[in-house]
């Protein structure tokens, strides 16, 4: 995990998420990326207004992203002094899922951040960002949080999401002290023709010289949200590891109870695969 990629809605500013993808490119000796992605102005009217209504559009995106390009050399000079080994600072046009999607193609995991004054920082916008990535994303919480973590929790329910985020997130749980499994009734899974082999997950991890603890968490399904975050809170858990699920195959956007409730009140870093 060493192409560290960075989502920044605002360049006016270096913010908490921002703070925190430097810390962690200094933790994992990696490389930091920040892209600021610029709309097209061509997604912002319909062709059937007027053309100057279009040009003084194309004349204020121009701007901003002159400015958001201007903002390079502060950025990679801010990141260096938080740490990071190197930094880049970029700016795209376009949709920003598909930008994210598109440079996250030689990135190890997708830093975004619960920034209030972001457009994107929402549950339902972040959740989106997440699915259609295509990469493992951190979600750090509106204050800044530590990148080094000393102490990780694992959201478990047996579900090939939660699976392959205890597998992108190996190298941050090789390097805390502390792993928790918080383990909580198994997601149903539909009906299936054949057999599949069981993954174990103590035996795997402890392939990977990893020791954990493991908690049982007793909550039904409409409190396991809650219930992820408190015993994180209890465990003094520096970074949440689960999988993101979203309920509603057809509609990208609409996660699981326990992963919104997470990406709205979670005080740590969370680590979701989807």
């Amino acid at each position: 995990m060493k192409d560290i990629l960075a989502y920044a809605d605002n360049y006016t500013s270096v913010t908490p998420s921002m703070e925190y993808a430097a810390g962690m490119a200094a933790a994992l000796s990696g490389h930091l990326t920040a892209v600021h992605v610029v709309a097209s102005p061509y997604m912002m009217v319909s062709p059937y207004d007027a053309p100057l209504l279009l040009s003084r559009i194309i004349d204020d995106l121009r701007q901003i992203k002159e400015e958001a390009c201007a903002r390079r050399s502060a950025f990679e000079s801010k990141a260096c002094l938080l740490g990071a080994r190197s930094a880049l600072w970029v700016v795209a046009e376009g949709e920003v899922p598909e930008v994210l999607s598109q440079i996250g193609n030689w990135h190890d995991v997708l830093i975004l951040g619960r920034d209030a004054e972001s457009n994107w920082g929402s549950p339902q916008a972040l959740g989106g960002l997440v699915l259609r990535s295509h990469l493992p994303c951190i979600v750090t919480p509106p204050s800044c949080a530590t990148a080094r973590a000393q102490c990780v929790a694992i959201g478990w329910n047996h579900s090939p999401e939660a699976i392959r985020a205890i597998h992108a997130a190996l190298p941050l749980l090789a390097a805390a002290g502390r792993i928790v499994v918080l383990s909580g009734k198994p997601r149903e899974q539909p009906l299936k023709v054949g057999w599949m082999p069981e993954f174990d997950l103590g035996t795997y991890l402890r392939g990977h010289g990893l020791i954990v603890e493991d908690r049982e968490l007793g909550a039904s399904d409409a409190d396991a949200g809650a219930a992820l975050l408190g015993a994180a809170a209890e465990c003094r858990a520096d970074l949440l590891v689960m999988g993101a699920y979203g309920r509603a195959r057809f509609s990208e956007w609409i996660f699981g109870g326990a992963t919104r409730h997470v990406l709205a009140e979670a005080h740590i870093p969370v680590f979701l695969r989807h």
